[in-house]
């Protein structure tokens, strides 16, 4: 070491340097923190800041989240990080005295043991518990980009969903019958909102939201319904079929229709299901109507008669034909035709074979 007046003036710089880096990693390590090198840094640039927290952070990032609704996102969107956040208020309280941690604290056994909270504490399935975590990912990304936090505690811990099993769907036949089916006038009012969405595709929360502003004529004198989905924002594009059409104007006038500001009469999801259930007793379908079979049984019935997956994907709303696809693969009736046909192109290049020899 020089001993020279300006090296020992820097001597002395570093000295202090070091003993103010040993007293941060000394505090941040008292905090609860790992007190890596970014964490030292950020401290040192700025000791008066607030350290990240999760609750705190979380909690302002649902704010920031419920501003873009209409812009960026859906209310369904925003929602889910209002349920993110109560549900982790819940685990933290079950895990100790803690009301709050530093988003550095969180690791694989905390993420392990939120996503096991969520499917005992609230009963989640394996799919919702991951939808919830994976809203939790996305704030975890948020502090990542800002360089609040300097690990991922997601890069181990990895969220797939359970292969989607083929739901519930009425063949033409049953939807025939439900169609046809005579009903007292409370059932027959939920039927006709079932069936308008089995000739639409359109989910519940659509249909319920479903104005006159949403429907138009081209000039070619063909009725459209174009709405933007209530889940993802995402334009549908849909042509009415007559009965479609007829069932509109069935409700045309309708009391209770026109006080709500709607085209049909639909209650509650869960009141809507309940009726449903009613239907297909009387009707002898021995199978659970719930408001998303009707969009299932539009979409595997489209499948069934030749529509384009390009198309369909259009009129569901889908932004990817991806999401569209497994209606294809869950059709019974599609995958009967294409293995006719390969059976007849096999019987067809045996016989050739045979007239060869």
């Amino acid at each position: 070491m020089g001993k020279s007046k300006l090296a020992i003036q820097v001597n002395n710089r570093i000295n202090d340097f070091r003993i103010k880096i040993i007293d941060i990693r000394s505090k941040l390590l008292a905090e609860g923190f790992e007190a890596n090198a970014l964490q030292i840094k950020q401290r040192y640039i700025n000791p008066l800041k607030n350290t990240m927290m999760l609750i705190a952070g979380l909690g302002d990032y649902v704010q920031r989240r419920q501003a873009e609704v209409g812009v960026r996102i859906t209310q369904r969107t925003a929602d889910k990080y209002e349920r993110l956040l109560r549900y982790l208020k819940q685990y933290l309280a079950q895990r100790g005295p803690e009301e709050d941690i530093p988003v550095e604290r969180m690791n694989y056994e905390f993420l392990d043991g939120f996503s096991l909270f969520l499917q005992t504490a609230h009963r989640c399935r394996h799919n919702g518990a991951v939808a919830v975590m994976d809203c939790l990912r996305n704030f975890v990304l948020y502090c990542l980009r800002n360089e609040w936090i300097a690990k991922n505690p997601f890069r181990y811990y990895k969220l797939k969903e359970d292969q989607a099993q083929a739901k519930e769907h009425l063949t033409a036949r049953e939807l025939e019958i439900l169609t046809s089916k005579q009903l007292d006038h409370r059932l027959a009012r939920i039927r006709d909102v079932f069936v308008f969405c089995c000739l639409t595709g359109l989910a519940f929360a659509d249909a319920d939201h479903l104005r006159r502003e949403h429907i138009s004529r081209d000039d070619e004198g063909r009725w459209w319904i174009h709405k933007p989905r209530e889940k993802t924002a995402v334009m549908s594009r849909i042509p009415l079929l007559p009965m479609a059409l007829e069932i509109l104007r069935r409700y045309e006038h309708d009391a209770v229709c026109q006080a709500r500001g709607r085209v049909l009469p639909l209650p509650s999801n869960q009141k809507m299901n309940a009726f449903m259930k009613e239907i297909a007793i009387v009707c002898g379908i021995d199978k659970v109507l719930t408001t998303h079979c009707a969009r299932h049984t539009f979409a595997c019935m489209a499948v069934e008669y030749g529509m384009p997956i390009d198309v369909l994907a259009k009129i569901l709303g889908h932004s990817n034909t991806n999401m569209t696809r497994h209606y294809a693969k869950f059709s019974e009736t599609v995958i009967g035709r294409e293995m006719e046909a390969f059976g007849e192109k096999l019987a067809s290049a045996a016989a050739e074979g045979d007239s060869g020899l």
